[in-house]
């Protein structure tokens, strides 16, 4: 029975407290607000939209964004609501611990390391492409790889996650600066991209807002094959199709992506001031602007061009509408921003990459010994440097960016347990002192998880095979390893 037992949350706090494994509390509102900005404001913002609208939603990927944003605040108030209880790092593995058991809480903990590891090198691999870009738009002609021992090594992945993983050692207060900074900066220049954008707005182009559905294309990840379809299509047998309102969905699921960054700042709960009223407001503040930002921005981008030459386009993105409407100038702009967008991005991914495996340490589901801090600077240097070698590796050596479906489906999972967790916490533990509570109980969490459940099911069943895989790999591992030496278990023995 070891699979469904749980901890307490007086045993996460005391664990929380364990010397020589303590996090220090440095981040207050704006930080996290900033938190949640740098990671979802990141590369998605000019090209997932493109995206969505040329491949699935045309005009109408307005309302995936807004599908996707509903989604994801309902499963964040189920966040806040945990993370304002047992303020400690973690996130969904801690809080399916909490209320679900220890098996069902690896599984999760080993889906938030495929999403943010996944995520972290390739948006890591993007940047060092972006950077190329950026420099040849100057005039200077760099390479992109360099030949080590035979094999081709993109250098600029190596750089960005060193100088982070660097500053990640260095303290938490250090790196939240150096994000600030940048997260500024890329904001400012998302709203020039919108302002610049409506001034060249044709409402021509929102005719027909949602486009009639039809057969698929083979493009962008569209396809009528067995693995290029939604699982909920193959599994009742209905004909793939483009477009249309199934087509909005489809987009939601697609643009869910863009709303990855929540979750992670629910990893960062042990490094906040206190906590009870700081994070609720952080996460939902950030939320929140992230979902007026989106919008905008895919208002000017489906009000620029037809939805069809976005369609036709290799690799669509913001920069995509703009040299079509002769303002190759503003593309330039763009590359600068994504490029800064990706920057924080990668920074806020090592993070919440190191923190979760501390938290897998500290319960003994990996070696213990591995999730120490510095006594000084209150970080966990190891897992630091050793998340930092394995993305590096990742973006620099191998074609990661074919995982990048599998980044959704792990959040997804993440949000579905912990919004399961929300009503078995309030069954077992009524006198919890949350400093935010979910309303509508049950209503409101068992939609979240239905909802996020549904955006699964329309991801690609080539998605879903790696997935299913992926976590059959987690639960050897887990009864292999963490099964015996976790902390509840060897409790058990004494």
């Amino acid at each position: 029975m070891q699979w469904l037992k749980t901890k307490t949350i007086e045993q996460a706090l005391a664990d929380s407290d364990e010397p020589g494994r303590q996090l220090q509390r440095t981040l207050g509102v704006f930080d996290l607000m900033i938190l949640g900005l740098a990671v979802a404001v990141g590369a998605g913002i000019f090209s997932v939209g493109a995206r969505a609208a040329g491949s699935f939603a045309g005009p109408a990927v307005i309302f995936s964004f807004i599908l996707a944003a509903a989604t994801c605040a309902l499963a964040i108030m189920c966040y806040a609501e945990f993370a304002s209880t047992v303020p400690v790092t973690g996130s969904a593995y801690t809080y399916t611990y909490l209320t679900l058991g220890e098996g069902l809480a690896w599984i999760i903990g080993w889906n938030l390391l495929l999403e943010m590891i996944s995520a972290a090198a390739v948006l890591a691999k993007y940047w060092g492409i972006y950077l190329s870009a950026v420099f040849s738009t100057a005039g200077l002609e760099i390479a992109q790889s360099v030949e080590v021992g035979g094999f081709s090594l993109n250098w600029g992945p190596f750089f960005i996650v060193a100088v982070f993983t660097a500053l990640l050692i260095a303290g938490t207060q250090v790196s939240a600066k150096v994000n600030n900074l940048f997260t500024v900066i890329k904001l400012a220049i998302t709203v020039f991209v919108i302002v610049v954008g409506f001034t060249y707005m044709n409402t021509d182009n929102f005719r027909p807002f949602v486009p009639s559905a039809q057969p698929p294309v083979v493009a962008h990840g569209v396809s009528g094959d067995l693995w290029g379809q939604p699982m909920l299509a193959w599994l009742f047998g209905a004909e793939p199709s483009q477009y249309g309102w199934l087509g909005v969905i489809s987009g939601a699921s697609l643009v869910f992506f863009a709303f990855l960054g929540f979750d992670v700042v629910a990893t960062s709960a042990e490094e906040v001031k206190d906590p009870q009223r700081t994070l609720p407001r952080g996460i939902l503040g950030g939320l929140v602007l992230v979902t007026v930002l989106y919008i905008l921005v895919t208002l000017a981008l489906t009000g620029m061009v037809p939805y069809t030459a976005l369609a036709r386009a290799e690799n669509p993105s913001l920069a995509t509408a703009f040299i079509a409407v002769g303002a190759g100038w503003a593309a330039q702009v763009i590359s600068v921003g994504v490029l800064i967008g990706m920057t924080t991005v990668v920074m806020v991914l090592l993070m919440g990459s190191s923190r979760v495996l501390l938290a897998l340490c500290r319960d003994g589901l990996l070696p213990r010994s591995w999730g120490v801090t510095s006594a000084r600077r209150k970080t966990p240097v190891r897992l630091q440097l050793a998340v930092g070698v394995i993305v590096a590796l990742l973006a620099g050596f191998t074609k990661v960016e074919l995982l990048e479906e599998m980044i959704n489906i792990g959040t997804l999972s993440a949000f579905v347990l912990v919004s399961i967790g929300v009503l078995v916490l309030r069954k077992k533990r009524p006198d919890a002192g949350a400093g935010y509570r979910v309303p509508f109980v049950p209503v409101l969490p068992v939609l979240s998880a239905l909802l996020c459940f549904y955006l699964m099911l329309n991801l690609t069943t080539l998605t879903w095979l790696r997935f299913l895989g992926w976590m059959a790999l987690g639960a050897l591992i887990y009864m292999a390893y963490g099964m015996r030496h976790s902390r509840l278990a060897q409790a058990d023995k004494k």
